[in-house]
């Protein structure tokens, strides 16, 4: 019977991956797994790179992970990130391939706990009103007459209809422009700078009222963020603020060179009464205009919607993962300066402590202490040498002093001369002849009988 024989090969196939592989496959996996998630946490080490990308971690007691927000992302947000805010983060897990390493992706981020619309209203504020943007002394006098009025609002909605109303009634003929901006949502900060822009360049305008009608804090956002507050500080004629009703406060009113409590108040305030003749005639005028400008702005809104936001989404991912490596880049090329610096600072501390070896004022200094030294020893051994020698001067002269022949003559002699000398003989001194007596005190002079 014939037999048959089967081998087969029971090793195990190899899948070798390099490295830029497996992390370009865990990221797909983790991009497909985490593409949409929330992160609560506390914010450290929060860090804003010359990029323009943040940096920091979201960490627990016993856990963190690092995150970064790319600038495209950021820029929305309604307030700036601080070290101990605890927030919730929202966005995707991605794989920096540089360094192996697993990061959150962060596109929105909202605090705990304050609000952040009301965090970043007080953030704002604090900012401008140190940069002295609220000060009384920058404020506008409004023209007291104006002739053409430019209004920045939504073309939609009462408060651009009381407004031309309003106006066209107390003022016949005054020339009005508008341009049409949404005031809440996607695209409303960037409508409202540039309209305020638009009259600033165009110089047409007298006055800028930018305004809108009432609405929730959500509502009127558009009119507490920086871009529009700057842009109003920074417009060429002076800026009526005239946002919701007369309780809400934004940043703007504070910026404007007026602040209205309502849309129709602004109006009553920028112009003075006049005759109602051409009333209608403005009204409809100004609802062309705004009807035209608002299908136009319509249009423009259309065509960005369709396509680019997604395009600009890969395309600033791609931006800020180079980004990403440049600031790496950055980072380690400071650690290495820092290094060689530490380096180069160790090196010259050596070559000063050698150099001290050499330095000649430690040995002058103990030259110098020696010659004290010295010549206090020889002053002392010149004195110890006068006292000896005026010690034996004395003893001399208490010697020479008991030998004197003055001494003799304290005891009651006396000395006797004449022209030839000592008289120590009678013979030598005859009498009648002239004598010279020395006592021990004073002299006499004598005749000898």
């Amino acid at each position: 019977m014939e037999q048959f024989s089967l081998e087969f090969d029971l090793t195990p196939q190899r899948r070798v991956f390099s490295v830029m592989e497996l992390n370009a496959t865990i990221r797909a996996l983790l991009d497909a797994e985490f593409s949409d998630i929330w992160v609560s946490g506390e914010l450290s080490g929060v860090k804003l790179a010359p990029s323009g990308h943040y940096y920091f971690t979201l960490k627990e007691r016993e856990a963190q992970v690092r995150c970064v927000a790319f600038r495209s992302a950021h820029r929305y947000w309604k307030f700036r990130p601080q070290d101990g805010l605890a927030v919730l983060a929202r966005g995707r897990i991605d794989v920096y391939e540089a360094r192996g390493e697993y990061q959150l992706l962060v596109e929105l981020i909202e605090p705990q706990g304050l609000g952040a619309l009301q965090l970043a209203f007080e953030q704002l504020k604090r900012k401008l009103a140190a940069e002295g943007l609220f000060a009384p002394e920058r404020k506008r006098p409004l023209p007291r007459f104006p002739r053409r009025i430019g209004i920045v609002t939504s073309p939609r909605g009462a408060a651009i209809a009381d407004m031309i109303h309003i106006l066209s009634r107390r003022s016949p003929g005054l020339h009005i422009r508008l341009y049409p901006a949404l005031v809440q949502g996607e695209g409303a900060v960037e409508e409202i700078c540039r309209g305020i822009d638009f009259f600033s360049r165009k110089e047409w305008a007298d006055l800028v009222i930018v305004g809108r009608g009432g609405g929730s804090l959500e509502d009127l956002w558009s009119f507490n963020e920086e871009a529009v507050a700057r842009a109003i500080a920074g417009c060429a004629v002076p800026v009526v603020s005239a946002v919701g009703h007369e309780t809400d406060v934004t940043i703007a009113d504070f910026v404007a060179d007026l602040r209205a409590a309502t849309p129709s108040a602004a109006a009553e305030l920028v112009v003075p009464t006049r005759e109602d003749l051409i009333e209608r005639i403005s009204t409809w005028r100004a609802k062309g205009t705004q009807a035209l400008r608002y299908r136009l702005a319509m249009l423009e809104r259309r065509l960005r919607q369709q396509g680019i936001e997604r395009a600009l989404s890969v395309l600033h991912r791609r931006v800020g993962r180079g980004l990403q490596r440049i600031d790496e880049q950055e980072f380690r090329l400071r650690e290495r300066m820092r290094a060689a610096t530490d380096t180069r600072e160790r090196a010259r501390r050596g070559l000063e402590t050698r150099l001290r070896r050499f330095d000649m004022r430690p040995r002058l200094a103990m030259g110098r202490r020696r010659l004290e030294t010295a010549t206090a020893a020889a002053e002392q051994r010149i004195r110890l040498s006068l006292a000896r020698r005026r010690g034996r001067l004395d003893q001399l002269d208490g010697k020479l002093s008991q030998l004197s022949p003055l001494r003799i003559l304290e005891r009651g002699y006396a000395i006797v001369s004449n022209e030839a000398g000592v008289v120590s003989d009678s013979a030598a001194a005859p009498a009648g002849s002239r004598i010279h007596v020395r006592l021990a005190k004073g002299e006499l002079d004598a005749v000898v009988e």
